[in-house]
């Protein structure tokens, strides 16, 4: 049988790369192949390329536990990240096993053999793969289809119209007045980078978001690498950084009264005295009901002191030919416009999921131990966290997922899946955030529950514990295929 794999991997970005460096470590024998439908290494580092992209986490638990940052920066800019990746990908050999170019649009489940036959468009042919398992570190969000209100009058806009996740290359924003529509992390981080060179940038916002500054380069950080070797220290500014995360958000949800507080005098001391923060600054939300967004050295807050930014805090009527007309009558005069309005949640890539040819709706299933699928075997799905770095759930899952194929092996067990069973469960969000492009498609992830195994959590201390004392056979349904699969040509 041509092009089979114990492990096929969906993805090379964080969480395939890392899929496939703790795969091979806890089970050296184990065929793999990643298949990319990119022509490079990277998933959301290579798909975004817009001026100023960057992490909107701090680097150090962003990387790999495994394998240490080794430039200076506490945060990165999202081309350093992909070098990163790539590199990572070369020095382990796991580079070697990526097919690039190779969208996976459908996988079939044979119960017979227990095997899992992938469909995938390479190079305009149609390719078929065939392997044990399955790994989808296909990310949240959709690559094709960014989310694009309906805004009246945006076809007579003569200038250009852009959506960061479709950057062009060759766009020209020199001198240019340059209006961005929202105010989440994208926009935060496009605006400071469009200001270096654009006549203007405005940013437009229905309603205020949370920011905090954080430095690049932080001292501290600094100091624990000089003193310290290096995988050493890439361990401990890693679990600082995670657990200064924890303590934070832990703090924002408990006290919010006082996160406000703190962060409207932060925002205050930033921008010029007498600037209408309560206007543009002072969300409506509790800190941590929607992400906190990250600002880098105070960047936006330095260019709206020195003109070259601002920030207007209305809605739109209409666009027309030379810009936005605003609901309070005012208008934006722009040569550009950015929609820099979100994303549209996707669950597993938009990847058709057949089980013995009747196909299954994973939004339908409840989520086991944050990584598996209620009732579809051999099949692994990684989501990160909404209030800390994507890789540290990533890592997680990657070693859970090793850790449950070397226990198949070890039993002979051809094929496992998660079993709720019969008992009423109560269900929550598996996104735990107020966002927008959460509210709009509240269904378009698999189920969480309320309570473990099927819960979806979005913390990092309990969710460490879980897994350190994780029993394996916990709900779980493990068995022999009745047919043996052929697994060579």
């Amino acid at each position: 049988m041509q092009d089979y794999s114990d492990v096929i991997i969906i993805g090379a970005g964080i969480s395939g790369i890392g899929a496939a460096y703790r795969i091979a470590e806890r089970n050296p024998g184990m065929r793999y192949t990643i298949l990319e439908r990119r022509s490079r290494i990277g998933g959301t580092w290579d798909l975004f390329r817009y001026p100023g992209i960057r992490s909107d986490s701090d680097i150090f638990t962003l990387s790999f536990p495994w394998e240490p940052w080794t430039r200076q920066e506490n945060v990165a800019d999202g081309e350093y990240i992909r070098q990163y990746l790539a590199d990572t990908a070369h020095k382990h050999g796991i580079d070697r096993h990526i097919q690039f170019d190779t969208h996976v649009t459908s996988v079939d489940w044979d119960s017979s053999t227990d095997t899992w036959t992938v469909h995938a468009e390479q190079d305009g042919q149609e390719r078929v793969f065939r392997g044990r398992f399955l790994f989808c570190g296909t990310g949240y969000y959709s690559y094709d289809d960014p989310y694009r209100p309906d805004i009246a009058g945006l076809d007579r806009f003569g200038g250009k119209v852009v959506h960061p996740q479709f950057w062009p290359e060759d766009l020209d924003h020199a001198g240019k007045r340059v209006v961005v529509i929202g105010s989440g992390a994208t926009a935060i981080s496009l605006i400071p980078a469009l200001s270096e060179k654009a006549a203007h940038v405005t940013m437009l916002q229905r309603s205020p978001t949370y920011m905090m500054s954080m430095p690049r380069i932080d001292p501290m950080v600094d100091f624990i690498r000089k003193i310290l070797p290096r995988k050493l220290s890439h361990a401990v500014v890693r679990f600082r950084n995670a657990m200064f995360h924890v303590l934070t958000y832990f703090m924002f949800r408990k006290a919010p009264r006082f996160g406000r507080w703190l962060i409207r005098n932060r925002t205050m001391a930033a921008l010029p005295p007498g600037y209408d923060v309560d206007v543009h600054f002072k969300p409506r939300y509790n800190p941590w009901d929607q992400r906190m967004c990250l600002v880098l050295d105070n960047d936006l807050f330095e260019k709206v002191k020195q003109g070259r930014a601002e920030v207007v805090t209305d809605t739109i009527d209409h666009v027309d030919e030379t810009g936005i007309v605003l609901s309070s009558g005012a208008r934006l005069d722009a040569d550009i416009i950015v929609t820099a309005t979100g994303l549209q949640l996707q669950a597993l890539g938009g990847i058709r999921v057949f089980v013995d040819g009747d196909e299954i709706d994973p939004t339908d299933r409840f989520v086991y131990k944050e990584y598996l699928i209620e009732d579809l075997p051999n099949i692994a799905w990684c989501i990160g966290y909404t209030n800390a770095s994507w890789t540290l759930r990533a890592d997680m899952t990657a070693k859970a997922f090793a850790k449950l194929l070397a226990y198949m092996t070890s039993h002979g067990y051809t094929h496992a899946y998660p079993h709720r069973g019969d008992a009423p469960i109560s269900e929550k969000p598996a996104f735990d955030l107020q966002a927008n492009y959460i509210k709009r498609a509240p269904h378009a992830l698999p189920r969480s529950g309320t309570r473990r195994p099927w819960n979806v959590r979005h913390n990092y201390v309990l969710d460490v514990i879980d897994h350190r004392f994780d029993r394996i056979e916990e709900s779980m349904m493990f068995g022999r295929a009745a047919v043996r699969a052929v697994t060579s040509a």
